[in-house]
């Protein structure tokens, strides 16, 4: 087993090797920026796949809209649970309006769909708003299968 994890940069998307317990002080190779800022990361098609499969670190993407009042109402959740998550598992965002091909690939119908990636595979998903408890509960318990 590895002593290391291989981490996807939040900031310049460089895959980076961090010392397993050392994640919350790491910084990128690259660009230097903090690879868990405590925040979601916004995620467009050109860098998604990087951060699914390239990366150790389970990864939770709210698909969401700007024009969703539920997606609205549960962003201040979301990112209270990016600070809890991290960092065990990485929390991700791709509005579904500037990614619409993204959106299609990945199925989503509605918004906020949430789905969690562990060892480049989608784990589950589930759709509709959520507060924090229950945000931080599903995706954990999601990412220990």
């Amino acid at each position: 087993m590895s002593d290391t994890l291989k981490v996807t940069c939040p900031h310049c998307h460089t895959r980076n090797r961090v010392l397993k317990g050392k994640e919350l002080a790491a910084e990128c190779g690259k660009c230097h920026g903090s690879l868990f800022p405590g925040k979601p990361v916004d995620l467009t098609e050109a860098d998604f796949a990087r951060h699914v499969q390239e990366t150790d670190v389970p990864l939770l993407v709210d698909f969401w809209a700007p024009w969703c009042g539920p997606c609205r109402g549960m962003a201040n959740a979301y990112e209270e649970v990016a600070r809890r998550l991290e960092p065990e598992i990485r929390a991700a965002k791709v509005n579904t309006e500037t990614e619409q091909i993204l959106a299609a690939q990945m199925g989503i119908r509605s918004v906020p769909t949430l789905i969690l990636f562990k060892n480049g595979k989608a784990v589950d998903s589930i759709s509709g708003a959520l507060d924090a408890n229950n945000l931080e509960s599903w995706a954990r318990s999601r990412a220990m299968y």
